[in-house]
């Protein structure tokens, strides 16, 4: 028999440590987001200086875009997530686990991003 874990305030600590991480995970792609927008401004600028005609910056632009729009996602998932956890736990047991891992997805989705940005600057610089 599995013991009851919602008067525990511990296991609700513990989720609302485990929401704040994702919180600031998500905060943090949508500020690295912002910023390889603006790159794309000032790699712009950079190349209009050096030989007089101003580069495309489309594609920071739709990077840092989606890296905002992935840690808009992120706070939302997680919040829903919180909120479906906090109501099975006051539910009682027995306690399932999820069938997806948000962690995984998110880094195979900044794996790709940055291999994407890697090769721009490449060809960028080529």
């Amino acid at each position: 028999m599995k013991p009851d874990l919602s008067d525990d305030p511990r296991v609700q600590y513990a989720m609302e440590r485990t929401l704040l991480a994702w919180i600031r995970t998500g905060l943090a792609l949508m500020g690295f987001g912002f910023v390889v927008a603006r790159f794309g401004l000032f790699l712009r600028e950079m190349e209009g200086l050096q030989r007089g005609a101003a580069a495309s910056t489309t594609h920071s632009l739709w990077i840092g875009t989606a890296l905002i729009l992935l840690g808009v996602a992120v706070n939302l998932v997680i919040s829903a997530e919180h909120v479906r956890l906090m109501r099975q736990v006051r539910a009682g047991p027995p306690y399932g686990i999820g069938g997806w891992l948000l962690g995984v997805a998110v880094a195979v989705l900044l794996a790709v991003v940055g291999v994407a940005m890697t090769v721009y600057l490449v060809l960028l610089d080529g």
